[in-house]
């Protein structure tokens, strides 16, 4: 029965339909199969979106994208590049440390790469930079806007696996960090090969001017997450905070933004969550199946006898498969699916579950800026008018890169534990 509601859930997804509606159908299937009671099926579902900790999903969306169309963003850009730009191939550069700045106020990649690309790309065309390669640098950066925390991923993780979002949101620092500078090194690579030119001389006066003008968008982080890492209050509140704070900044200190713009943020932040939230209530009754099906069970005895018994050899395994379903399926979505299937597993193995949450998040990030189903190269697509074909090229190495890093964070835990660790956080 676990065989066959993969089996239905795979060729429903092929077949073109919503992520939701494919879980949900299968786990119906399954009810058809089986001798449970249909009355599963709405109390699952609700119980799956009952938890207090997903209160922070639709307050993180909403504060991403008022922090975005505030008028933030556009600010801490132009402060990296008075920062950065002097460099040889500044401008590419600044375009990975605006985006792990973003990515701290964001949390999403999508939002980061748009927030990047439509304040950098024009500027980077202007410059003579090539403009596929500079789409698919801020493509590929805007895979840390869910590493770097805030992270609505690593919010549905820590409520799937039960544990502490806090833990999560410090173990990301140090891969995101990492991931920024694997690309840095890359862009600095391809600018000398080029010939990228630095840009131009800014006065030190314009630059304590932008920073001072920025500094209202880079304290947004060091509220969220100073908040949660003191103890003051909990990520659900936090994410409320943040709402609130990204909203005086763009009213009151940028005025940027009015209330025709702001309903229309909420009725997109709205639109997003439900749809989070009826995947979460349908994958809700689908990991109930497996779990009842015994399949996570059967999945981890499935790679002990093909691995050999090998740690080594099974990560490796799950973490190409993770790849893959990013390819393929939406970051929330895939998490959903995954997390129930492969925890078993890792815990079998004596694995660290917030190191492999941080593996998870990682592995899905990448998969957001590798072709096929791509979302922050469709975004790049849309701000640039280059074809996707034109993208997929230059961005292979640095999606490469970023597989490599994803492989040492896998086999030396310690970057990823080293931070929740030092803090004692709980």
């Amino acid at each position: 029965m676990g065989l066959m509601m993969g089996v239905v859930f795979l060729v429903l997804i092929f077949l073109g339909m919503p992520i939701g509606l494919s879980i949900g159908m299968s786990s119906l299937a399954m009810l058809f199969m089986s001798d449970l009671p249909f009355e599963m099926l709405p109390q699952m579902m609700f119980s799956g979106g009952s938890s207090f900790v997903l209160v922070a999903v639709p307050f993180f969306v909403l504060a991403g994208d008022v922090l975005a169309k505030g008028g933030i963003s556009e600010r801490i850009v132009s402060f990296a590049e008075a920062s950065l730009g002097r460099l040889r191939g500044g401008l590419s550069i600044v375009s990975v440390v605006a985006s792990m700045f973003i990515a701290a106020i964001s949390g999403s990649g999508a939002a980061t790469t748009a927030a990047v690309g439509a304040a950098l790309l024009p500027q980077l065309e202007k410059k003579g930079y090539d403009l596929d390669f500079s789409a698919s640098l801020i493509a590929a950066a805007g895979t840390i806007g869910v590493v770097i925390p805030p992270s609505v991923p690593m919010v549905l993780f820590a409520t799937i696996a039960g544990e502490s979002v806090a833990k999560l949101f410090l173990a990301g620092f140090v891969p995101g960090v990492i991931m920024g500078a694997a690309l840095v090194a890359i862009a600095l690579w391809v600018a000398h090969r080029r010939h990228y030119p630095a840009a131009d001389v800014i006065d030190p006066r314009e630059k304590r001017r932008r920073l001072v003008d920025a500094l209202w968008g880079l304290m947004t982080p060091v509220i969220i997450l100073g908040g949660i890492f003191s103890g003051v209050f909990t990520p659900s509140e936090a994410a409320a905070i943040a709402v609130d704070y990204s909203l005086v900044v763009a009213f009151v200190v940028y005025r940027e933004l009015d209330w025709r713009k702001f309903y229309k943020l909420v009725v997109d932040a709205g639109v997003t969550s439900a749809l989070v939230m009826f995947i979460i209530g349908t994958s809700t009754l689908f990991g109930w199946e497996l779990a009842f099906c015994q399949a996570p069970e059967q999945v981890a005895e499935f790679m002990l006898k093909w691995a050999g018994g090998s740690g080594a050899m099974i990560y490796l395994m799950i973490m190409a498969i993770i790849l893959i379903a990013g390819m393929f399926m939406e970051t929330s979505s895939a998490l959903i699916v995954l997390t129930p299937i492969f925890l078993p597993t890792v815990a079998g193995l004596g694995g660290n579950v917030i190191h492999f949450g941080l593996l998870v998040t990682v592995g899905l990030a990448i998969g957001m800026a590798t072709p096929p189903v791509a979302i922050n190269l469709y975004v790049a697509s849309a701000i640039t008018g280059l074809p996707m074909e034109r993208l997929s090229r230059p961005i292979v190495p640095m999606i490469l890169t970023l597989i490599v890093v994803l492989l040492v964070m896998t086999y030396f835990p310690s970057l990823t534990l080293f931070l929740p660790g030092l803090m004692g956080v709980q």
